[in-house]
């Protein structure tokens, strides 16, 4: 135990993997912890001081897989192999550390990645105005980098990102928003020592790295709180990966600008790419038009869906691709078709570049590449500007794919040091080898045939990896052997032989096939380091193909769903003509949807949408929302037409829940979001509103709802085009206050106690939610129900002739910031007069009795009681 325990101190913070022979094994609390994340039995063996040593093991045939689920857990595995033969070690067996794999660094398996997810590493450096934001995915090579000028704009980041590992400098302080995001995505978060981070230093650290990149120092100093990010992220793949990282691209610096940024809030509340229900992909926007054919395309879909275009010359050009594909039956089947054949070519070069790539990767590789040209000769007929503009950078690479094509064998072995991955004729030498080999075969068949005749014997000629090749003859015959033959091995039922001649064909055999096992490793490193050598040309061309698959994905769906091609301007106005759910319409489940329209902006830049439960505000809400995302992503969207002025922000305010590791209520997230909003939203956003204040009381809640309207209305530099869902029924009085404000309600029908949605959305208000209703669709006991009408009805009477209203009074609208114009008008009940007249202090406890009771008989429906019984 004293080497393991040796390895374990070098490997603190990591479970260590300690080789012993078939097995990894796990001691101490390495094993306590691995049995309970993989679900393994928890053994132990001889005790040391204090008891027996809690251990716990894995196959190393199977080590990858519990490593992928260690990983996907958030641990940090170090990896102890063997060096040597065990079997000649004098001593203790050799071992060494191979190998630390962490979440953000690690190449698993291609069978334990989800092809169209990516595998982040990212590092933060805060700065006194912001922070740098950095982020690698060693898989595929991507590294960019940027600065973020606010806590919940790097949150919001986080959550596109949703990092599998995340760096920051030791005594950094880390924005709580930011420990949300990461503890959510459940990232492993390692504080790193601050001179890793340093800014001074980063432009040549970076340079160093890609002494080629024009431009890159003179980035890093226009970035310098992004660029020390990025360089401590160099520093830690380097500690964790071998080699010089040959396919990772020089780290691109970007702006916020450049995109949509979608809160955390409204990736949530749209379900763009994660599900509310279990956080996985069906049921969400990606998955709806994600039928991309390659795992390139899937993860740049992925991240066009996570951020949208602002620019509309940049959204006309993607929407003038995706019409021209989806126009274009015929020829978008013959490029997706070829696209079939293309395997990840970004996670195979990821894979070369850190020297793990075998004769598989590097076959599928000249298979993909092969795919090149027929997709380039197809790419010829576009005439859209961006299927026009991948044409002409189209790079075939025709001498790499044949080069791989005629040196891989198409079935290779995964092992790269067992031979067989070359065809004949690539390598002269190789071949003589293979002939050597095969030729000695042929003698030792002969050298068997000639032993029976000569001996008369039954034997046969036989080979283990122990003993080499012998002779094997039954015990019965043993007395009958030649005196030349020299025993090697006894069996039950059977001796073994060797004899000098055997010996001499097996050194010629064996020595032919080790030597052309090792040729056959030396000559696929050389093949793999032309592939490196060769990585930025192959990274351009996966960029172009991925970029293909995700138009041709948009086009497939929107010619599939009948959705039509938006219009998107410089225009204030929105405006939706039979606009659908994406989703729900897809869902085959679902009942036939109802299609409404949308006109907000300008004159309607407010529409308060009143209506019962269940009537379907908060899916037009939604959809109105995803239709203007999709447009501006470039994709055709679910409506008869549709018109969509340029938006620069989305926010959603949409479903409740709570943040309990936080200490927030349901109420103070709702809280948060919405002031989120009021503080970020510009006249080009579009915000969606459900039933802001209903988590406190129903004066609070009013009160905040309507002062919010207010402010969307009024706040010169805030005033977006707002969608705002309420059962406050008392802000429908706002369309009569304040001029840019509109009035939408969703129909319902009655029949004697039946109600039916018709989930139309019509110009209008509505006064009544219809919960009992609902309750008693949702299967409430009958008696609730009934006791439930009750008391409404006792409700409804007391309040008077407004069912719905709080008080006699009429709201009134501010007008301007400083206005605080009473919400709720009426003058003092006779109550209240009664009260002001009492003198409390001077009252006997009988005359404060008699005073009560005429109170409660001034109230509705109340009558003095018989006093008599006081006296």
């Amino acid at each position: 135990m004293r080497q393991y325990l040796e390895m374990k101190a070098r490997h603190p913070d990591a479970l260590l993997f300690f080789q012993m022979g078939d097995f990894y094994e796990m001691f101490y609390e390495d094993a306590r912890e691995a049995a309970k994340a993989l679900e393994l039995a928890l053994t132990s063996r001889q005790s040391d001081a204090d008891g027996p040593i809690p251990m716990c093991g894995v196959p190393v045939h199977a080590y990858a897989s519990y490593c992928a689920r260690l990983l996907e857990a958030g641990y940090k595995v170090a990896v102890c192999d063997q060096i040597g033969n065990p079997a000649e070690a004098k001593g203790v067996v050799r071992r060494e550390v191979t190998r630390v794999l962490t979440p953000g660094t690690a190449v698993a398996d291609p069978r334990f990645l989800d092809s169209k997810e990516s595998q982040y590493l990212a590092g933060l450096l805060p700065g006194e105005e912001g922070a740098g934001l950095a982020w690698a995915d060693i898989t595929t090579g991507e590294f960019r980098a940027l600065e973020i000028a606010s806590a919940p704009l790097l949150a919001s980041e986080l959550e596109r990102l949703r990092p599998k590992e995340f760096l920051f400098p030791q005594g950094a302080a880390v924005p709580p928003p930011v420990h949300a995001r990461l503890r959510e995505a459940g990232a492993r978060v390692e504080a790193r020592p601050a001179g890793a981070f340093a800014r001074g230093e980063a432009a040549s650290r970076l340079s160093a790295q890609f002494p080629d990149e024009a431009g890159l120092e003179e980035g890093a100093r226009a970035h310098p709180s992004a660029a020390g990010a990025a360089a401590a992220l160099l520093e830690f793949l380097r500690e964790n990966q071998p080699g010089d990282l040959p396919h990772l691209r020089p780290v691109a610096f970007g702006r916020l600008a450049d995109a949509m940024a979608l809160d955390a809030a409204t990736q949530r509340n749209l379900e763009l790419v994660r599900s509310a229900a279990d956080g996985g992909k069906r049921g969400t926007l990606l998955h709806l038009l994600d039928e991309t054919l390659t795992g390139m395309g899937g993860r740049l879909l992925k991240k066009w869906v996570l951020a949208p275009l602002v620019s509309a010359e940049a959204i006309a050009r993607r929407a003038d691709a995706v019409e021209e594909l989806a126009g274009k039956a015929a020829w978008r089947r013959g490029l997706r078709e070829t696209l079939r054949s293309v395997q990840d070519i970004e996670r195979i070069l990821g894979r070369v570049g850190l020297q793990t790539a075998n004769a598989r990767d590097l076959c599928g590789l000249g298979s993909s590449l092969g795919a090149l040209p027929a997709l380039g000769g197809r790419l010829a007929e576009a005439e859209s500007a961006l299927l026009g503009g991948l044409a002409g950078e189209w790079d075939p690479l025709e001498e790499l794919a044949a080069e791989l094509r005629a040196a891989i064998v198409d079935d290779p072995p995964a092992a790269i040091r067992e031979g067989g991955m070359f065809r004949d004729g690539v390598d002269p030498e190789l071949d003589r080898l293979r002939l050597a080999a095969r030729e000695g075969k042929s003698w030792l068949s002969a050298y068997e045939a000639r032993e029976r005749e000569r001996t008369g014997l039954p034997l046969r000629v036989g080979f283990n990896r122990v003993f080499g090749y012998y002779l094997e003859l039954s015990k019965r015959f043993s007395e009958q052997v030649p005196p030349e033959y020299t025993r090697k091995q006894t069996l039950v039922s059977a001796e073994r032989y060797i004899t000098p001649e055997l010996k001499k064909i097996e050194e010629d055999v064996l020595g032919a096939e080790e030597k052309a096992k090792e040729l056959e490793f030396l000559l696929f490193g050389r093949l793999r380091a032309r592939v490196g050598a060769g990585s930025k040309r192959i990274l351009a061309a996966a960029d172009r193909v991925a970029r293909l698959d995700a138009l041709a994905s948009l086009a497939e769906v929107a010619e599939g769903r009948g959705y039509v091609r938006p219009v998107v301007d410089e225009g204030e106005t929105i405006r939706i003509t039979e606009g659908r759910h994406p989703v729900m319409e897809a869902d085959p489940a679902a009942p036939s949807f109802v299609p409404n329209d949308l006109e907000v902006g300008g004159e309607r830049q407010i529409l308060i949408l009143t209506g019962p439960n269940m009537s379907g505000k908060s899916t037009y809400l939604r959809q109105s929302a995803l239709i203007v995302l999709m447009a501006q992503l470039g994709s055709f969207v679910p409506a008869r037409a549709a018109r969509i002025g340029r938006v620069d922000r989305v926010f959603t305010r949409v479903g409740a829940h709570d943040r309990l590791l936080e200490g927030q209520s349901t109420f103070m997230v709702e809280m948060v979001e919405t002031a989120a909003i009021l503080r970020e939203a510009t006249p080009r956003s579009f915000v969606v509103l459900d039933e802001v204040g209903r988590g406190t009381s129903t004066y609070d809640g009013v009160s905040i709802a309507w002062a919010v309207v207010e402010h969307l209305h009024g706040a010169a530099r805030c005033r977006p085009r707002t969608l705002f869902a309420t059962h406050y029924h008392e802000l429908a009085e706002l369309a009569k206050e304040l001029p840019r404000v509109r009035n939408l309600t969703v129909e319902v029908r009655e029949w004697g106690e039946e109600v039916v949605f018709l989930r139309k959305v019509v110009e209008g208000s509505c006064d009544r939610s219809y919960g009992i209703h609902v309750g008693r669709l949702a299967g409430l006991p009958p008696q609730v129900i009934a006791r439930a009408r009750e008391l409404l009805a006792g409700f409804e009477a007391a309040a008077g002739a407004e069912p719905q209203g709080m008080a006699s009074g009429r709201p009134r609208a501010g007008k301007g910031a400083g206005s605080q114009l009473p919400l709720f008008g009426g003058g003092p009940s006779p109550v209240e007069e009664a009260l002001r007249e009492i003198a409390p202090d001077g009252m006997s406890p009988r005359e404060a009795l008699e005073a009560l009771y005429t109170l409660k008989a001034m109230l509705p429906g109340g009558r003095i009681e018989d006093r008599e019984r006081l006296g």
